[in-house]
């Protein structure tokens, strides 16, 4: 049974969650403010995380950088819940590591359904990481899959679980062009709901972090096509 955490200070909101949650069968447990969500996550240690933005104490925004920032929470996916619509939040969310961004006030089928999507996307890149492990090469650039770990000149770049699917994904097949859709659905899946702009937030950490051990452009846009991994 998937575990669910669920951090949010607006009380009815957070019960609903939790009763249509656990009706799809899923285990649940519930936090109020940011401190009380890492608690909770270093406690249950949840598959999936319900993030509002807005928290007393830490606010959603620093509960998903703390996440991103540790090797051993990074990989827990991350739904950002908002009352704030606008794309910069959107992309803003994004940038900070989360995995998908739901605008209040929402359809409960829907977070479900990107739940679900959210789940099975996590499951299936493993699955997808464990038929080809090994190591992948791209001159100094190192993907060992067993370790789930990627260096530079033997130096580690630390990613995300996203960032290291989408370079895992690139360096599957290096010298391809890869445009928005074919990556969304080799990363986020073909049940993706959200906007096909995520894949270029997440290009875009994904070299600010390779840029910054070294200059070497690894991945490369063509434009009006899509990347490519050389």
């Amino acid at each position: 049974m998937k575990t669910i955490l669920i951090v949010d200070d607006e009380e009815d909101i957070a019960e609903l969650l939790s009763f249509n949650l656990r009706q799809s069968g899923y285990r649940v447990v519930s936090a109020c403010d940011g401190v009380q969500a890492m608690a909770c996550v270093r406690q249950d240690k949840p598959d999936l995380i319900i993030l509002d933005w807005m928290l007393p104490r830490m606010d959603g925004v620093e509960v998903c950088k703390a996440l991103r920032a540790d090797p051993n929470l990074q990989h827990i996916a991350i739904l950002m819940l908002s009352a704030k619509g606008e794309e910069i939040d959107k992309v803003l969310a994004i940038e900070l590591g989360a995995d998908d961004y739901l605008t209040k006030p929402f359809g409960m089928r829907e977070l479900i359904a990107r739940v679900k999507a959210l789940l099975r996307r996590s499951q299936g890149s493993q699955k997808d990481r464990d038929s080809s492990a090994g190591i992948l090469r791209s001159g100094a650039l190192v993907i060992d899959v067993d370790k789930h770990e990627v260096t530079i000149d033997q130096i580690i770049v630390s990613l995300t679980k996203t960032e290291f699917d989408l370079l895992f994904s690139l360096a599957q097949s290096p010298k391809r062009v890869f445009n928005r859709q074919q990556l969304l659905s080799k990363v986020w899946g073909n049940d993706f709901y959200g906007d096909d702009r995520v894949v270029d937030v997440h290009i875009r950490r994904l070299r600010s972090k390779i840029e910054g051990v070294t200059k070497t452009p690894y991945i490369k846009t063509v434009r009006g096509v899509g990347y490519i991994l050389y």
